[in-house]
């Protein structure tokens, strides 16, 4: 089973600007699968959200041992593109506190 990246439902627009497009650009430049989870744009609506990583922003990575990743954008893209998205420690690969 691939990670999964949860977004907000605007990804059609697909601007590189776009927190959003800067992640799953990064995990298609790095050829690493994910299933796209696009969620509601209303934060009191990101319940499914909340129950996988504690936390109602956008993007989030949730990795196949069900713990949950989420920075900063820009951060979690350079992450991502320095190959070090599945390393465990710092800020990604385990459950991560409240961002949003």
């Amino acid at each position: 089973m691939p990670i999964k990246l949860y977004t907000c439902s605007h990804m059609w627009f697909n601007i590189n600007a776009h927190p959003c497009a800067k992640v799953r650009k990064a995990l298609d430049e790095q050829g690493i699968e994910y299933e796209l989870v696009e969620g509601p744009q209303r934060k009191s609506k990101r319940d499914e959200l909340d129950r996988v990583s504690n936390q109602r922003t956008y993007p989030t990575i949730q990795f196949e041992d069900g713990s949950a990743y989420r920075e900063e954008s820009k951060d979690m893209a350079a992450r991502i593109r320095d190959g070090k998205l599945f390393e465990k420690g710092g800020t990604g690969g385990g459950p991560q506190p409240d961002a949003g």
